[in-house]
């Protein structure tokens, strides 16, 4: 279960609640995957050189939404204003290979990074997939200009030559503020049209649906129905259209697309792909968007998929436990496995995480494999942790191999608990009863006792 977010956050700060955006009331089972992408977040260049150096507003704070549901933030690229996150559950971490970023700007001739698109890309269970955040030229006159940065977009290439193209990859997901308008049609019969719920009276003048029937590089691309408002322009903190001097027409500027590499295929030979070759599909479940977020003239939209795939990948690349009971008073053992053809490295270490860790980083301690090695057989390794990097807290905690060569967590533990060091917690609880009974107010009533 995959949830896209598209949001023009315009320069806002993130709000009190995003429950019902990330669909976390649900009934259904939760989401296995988030992919959120933001445009215009507050990019001046204060802003910007620090979020540069620590991680921005926005990241922060859907981290903390998400990490104590058990997803960590795998991936995220910025460019400017363009913010592209990506979070999954953990138990996923293990068939997630290859992930890389990239970025193209288009803003000013490609020199200024305020329009254009950001990308992730992966192999999620050995198929590929690539999430594309897009921010593209606004007013009405510039459709020219929106499906020729586009196709500039599409060209855009991972660092690495093994890495297909945007449109080789087996799904692409093709999401932001795209910024196509409603054509031809007055003001006022938008409007109408809007308010009496009649929205298929304006999809044949929308300006993507319009360019879908000409633009050859567009028709692989499929949408949900437009059942929704369109979603540009709002007065601030209100469902009401724009009431400024401009008075903008209303217009479906954010939009969730996709494109499956092997119907592109199945429709060019214009043969039935039998069940074997049939190994992706993606069904859209919900395609929404939310008038309750007021925060900027742009109302949120996601779509909610249900991704199937054979897996081409179905064993971890490695295997990791706790050896024993863990308490914070000994040193401790890790064991581990990886499968024959694992391309180990002398950098790869395993990080012991809370089971709340936000991003790979974000471990409490960790160990190298060749250099805390202390056994070696044919079936499995054991490495050593130090007891004074453990929490003397103890608690419940997860161990991440992390693989230098994969660029990626290829390995986790069962989550377990950690006994604390109970020596030294009875040491602390002392000195803060001595430090107490000092305290010159103390004395006095503790001598009248």
């Amino acid at each position: 279960r995959l949830h896209i977010v598209t949001w023009n956050v315009g320069t806002a700060s993130p709000p009190p609640d995003v429950t019902s955006l990330l669909q976390l009331n649900s009934q259904g089972p939760a989401m296995d995957m988030y992919a959120i992408g933001l445009q215009e977040v507050n990019s001046r260049i204060t802003n910007f050189l620090s979020d540069l150096a620590f991680d921005d507003p926005w990241s922060i704070f859907f981290m903390n939404v998400l990490s104590p549901l058990g997803y960590i933030k795998l991936s995220s690229v910025r460019m400017q204003g363009l913010l592209l996150l990506i979070f999954v559950k953990h138990v996923h971490l293990p068939f997630i290979r290859d992930i890389h970023t990239q970025y193209t700007r288009t803003g000013l001739y490609g020199y200024w990074g305020n329009k254009g698109g950001v990308a992730i890309r992966m192999s999620l269970y050995g198929h590929t997939v690539c999430f594309m955040n897009c921010h593209l030229p606004a007013h009405m006159e510039n459709t020219e200009q929106r499906l020729d940065d586009f196709e500039k977009i599409l060209e855009m290439q991972f660092e690495e030559e093994s890495i297909p193209s945007t449109l080789d990859h087996d799904i692409l997901f093709w999401f932001g503020d795209l910024n196509f308008r409603i054509a031809d049609y007055g003001i006022h019969f938008v409007r109408e049209s809007i308010n009496n719920r009649r929205y298929n009276l304006l999809w044949e003048k929308d300006q993507l649906n319009m360019a879908k029937k000409k633009e050859a590089f567009l028709q692989d691309f499929i949408e949900g129905p437009l059942q929704f408002k369109p979603t540009y322009k709002f007065d601030l903190y209100s469902d009401v259209y724009d009431t400024s001097e401009k008075k903008r027409k209303p217009a479906w500027t954010d939009r969730v697309l996709w494109r499956v590499k092997n119907l592109c295929q199945h429709t060019s030979k214009d043969s039935e792909l039998s069940e074997e070759e049939q190994t992706i599909s993606v069904t859209l479940n919900n395609y929404v968007s939310h008038m309750s977020y007021g925060i900027s003239d742009h109302k949120p939209v996601t779509g909610t998929f249900g991704l199937e795939m054979k897996p081409l990948l179905s064993i971890p690349s490695v295997i990791l436990k706790p050896e024993g009971e863990w308490s914070a008073e000994h040193d401790v053992i890790i064991s581990y496995s990886a499968v024959p053809e694992f391309p180990s490295s002398t950098w790869d270490w395993i990080g012991l995480f809370k089971v709340t860790f936000k991003h790979v980083n974000d471990y409490v301690t960790y160990a190298w494999v060749k250099d805390d090695e202390i056994s070696s057989n044919s079936n499995s390794k054991q490495v050593y942790m130090n007891a004074e990097e453990i929490p003397n807290m103890g608690g419940e905690f997860v161990l991440c191999y992390y693989s230098n060569n994969m660029q990626s967590i290829v390995g986790i533990s069962q989550s377990f608990q950690i006994q604390p060091n109970r020596t030294l917690i009875e040491k602390d609880l002392a000195q803060e009863e001595i430090s107490w009974m000092r305290k010159p107010d103390n004395l006095e009533s503790h001598n009248e006792f």
